[in-house]
């Protein structure tokens, strides 16, 4: 008789393997374990973000200071055909389009100590619920400012979600945002004296560089300004950011709210290298539904243990299999021979 496969077994199966994520590796590994047992489970399971909030709420360090981050990513599904919720979208990792299922995800971060926490995220899907990823992100601020109740100040989004809307919706929750203009995004620093024009023609003096300017963005009401900062991140590329708090004077305040964005690009590439969130062959929406919540929920197992063992989580997942290595070095199970 085959076992019941539980969310515990099944976390500890990604958390486990090293490499091999696949449902059949996973019934290879276990006595008495179904490959059809495993895909009933994922199939009739119901596992939804509010689970990664009540198993991440007692880690969080909150801080009244905090940031919160939205950006997405996208899930390879580039060889798969007939999976449910996979469709053709952007990838910053590939810098084209390719098949895949969108995941938009919220992080928290902790300025003071740069902890940062997944607390929420949604699978985007807008044949299924009709939903933006821009209408994902308002559910999840809202969802955070009146029932998670966790402190922050600051919201920092990547160019996509730099929308009037969103950014208007964030302002009246009391919250500043830093947001990346796009280049072609049309603004007026001269108090209506001139045309708008685009954000990169603008013309920066050695003050404004330090300071920032005041501007308008075209389509915001009439009396809405904010804060714009030219920001140098290289030699290739320089951003536009525009902060709505106008009391906010300093490039570098700026520059350092812009870093702690990318522990949301940190996250993304964790929990694909260490969860096999990608990995998950399964056609049913509703399985790689579950699937993905629990690589998530094997994440944040990860970076609890990394914080407190002052480890990283790539040293904690392969710490895992030193053991293994040490016996077989010891006593091999397949000896080395020569001819």
């Amino acid at each position: 008789m085959s076992k019941h496969l539980s969310r515990l077994g099944y976390c500890q199966y990604l958390l486990t393997s090293p490499t091999n994520y696949t449902l059949t590796n996973f019934a290879n590994h276990v006595d008495d374990m179904s490959h059809d047992a495993i895909t009933r489970y994922l199939r009739v399971e119901r596992l939804t973000p509010r689970l990664v909030w009540d198993n991440v709420r007692t880690q969080v360090v909150a801080d009244g200071d905090g940031c919160v981050l939205f950006d997405d990513t996208v899930l390879d599904k580039n060889h798969s055909h007939r999976i449910e919720l996979v469709r053709r979208q952007y990838s910053g990792n590939a810098h084209g389009l390719i098949k895949g299922i969108g995941v938009v995800n919220c992080v928290y971060v902790n300025p003071q100590t740069g902890e940062y926490w997944i607390i929420d995220y949604r699978i985007y899907d807008p044949d299924g619920d009709g939903k933006s990823k821009l209408d994902h992100v308002r559910d999840m601020l809202g969802n955070l400012v009146h029932h998670k109740g966790l402190p922050f100040r600051r919201v920092l989004m990547d160019t996509w979600y730099a929308t009037r809307d969103l950014m208007l919706f964030i302002e009246s929750l009391g919250k500043t945002y830093y947001c990346p203009l796009r280049d072609n995004r049309l603004v007026d620093d001269s108090g209506g004296l001139s045309p708008y024009r685009r954000v990169d023609s603008l013309q920066w003096d050695e003050d404004t560089l330090a300071h920032g300017k005041t501007v308008k963005i075209k389509g915001f009401p009439k009396q809405h300004k904010i804060k714009l900062f030219r920001v140098v991140v290289s030699t290739h590329r320089t951003d536009w950011v525009a902060p709505n708090d106008q009391t906010q004077d300093s490039v570098q305040v700026t520059q350092d709210a812009c870093r702690l964005r990318w522990k949301i690009e940190q996250f993304h590439r964790e929990a694909k290298q260490l969860t096999g969130i990608e990995r998950c062959q399964c056609r049913k929406a509703r399985s790689q539904r579950n699937h993905i919540a629990s690589a998530i929920l094997v994440w944040v197992r990860l970076a609890d243990i990394a914080r407190h063992t002052g480890r990283t989580l790539y040293r904690v997942k392969h710490d895992m299999l030193d053991d293994f290595l040490r016996r077989e070095l010891r006593n091999p199970s397949v000896p080395m021979r020569f001819a």
